[in-house]
């Protein structure tokens, strides 16, 4: 397990180690769905997904799980950028539905797809620790769109990461907003309330 560095130094290691990690395990987005126990998940209305950019683990399969086992009970949307400071929102979307580019260049729904509020949030992750801690790119952009979702209502953020992206600690400022659990290719971490 990797020692917790200064943010900028860890996220300089964990890109190079998700790009082996990739390589390694091409197949890991496929076996982390099947480590998610998807039949806890039924309580959820619209979970947010993302487009997996790089070397990101693909949230693909772990999103089919979840709409298939609750088929016509819960809503699928993608996030949005419409500026590159602002927090994310999310549009509803389904498996083929077209996409276009964001502020950020990311795939994400037509401008005429409905705006809504997720409360199951499948998040990108660069390091995770078992508290909760998550390291995103640096930009803050999921920091800022979870606090805005959990003023909003309450929303359960589950990372989507390869088990060597866990770290002792991910170094966390006051603004860093945590996971309640994590889904990797070999197992599921629910996060503890009392460590967080």
């Amino acid at each position: 397990m990797i020692r917790p560095l200064d943010k900028k130094a860890l996220r300089q290691e964990m890109r190079v180690l998700r790009r082996r990690l990739l390589d390694e395990a091409p197949d890991a987005a496929r076996r982390a769905a099947l480590k998610l126990p998807v039949s806890r998940f039924g309580r959820f209305s619209i979970v947010g997904a993302y487009c997996a950019q790089g070397t990101e683990l693909d949230p693909g399969p772990i999103l089919q799980a979840i709409l298939d086992l609750n088929a016509g009970r819960i809503r699928a949307a993608l996030p949005v950028a419409a500026a590159k400071d602002t927090p994310l929102t999310f549009r509803a979307w389904a498996p083929g539905d077209p996409l276009k580019p964001d502020a950020y260049g990311i795939p994400s729904p037509l401008p005429a797809a409905a705006e809504v509020l997720p409360n199951l949030l499948l998040t990108p992750v660069l390091a995770f620790d078992r508290a909760g801690g998550r390291l995103g790119q640096g930009g803050g952009h999921y920091d800022r769109t979870l606090q805005n979702l959990r003023r909003q209502r309450p929303v359960f953020v589950l990372g989507v990461a390869f088990a060597g992206q866990e770290v002792e600690a991910v170094p966390m400022g006051a603004h860093d907003q945590r996971l309640d659990a994590i889904v990797t290719e070999t197992e599921f971490i629910e996060v503890s309330r009392e460590g967080r």
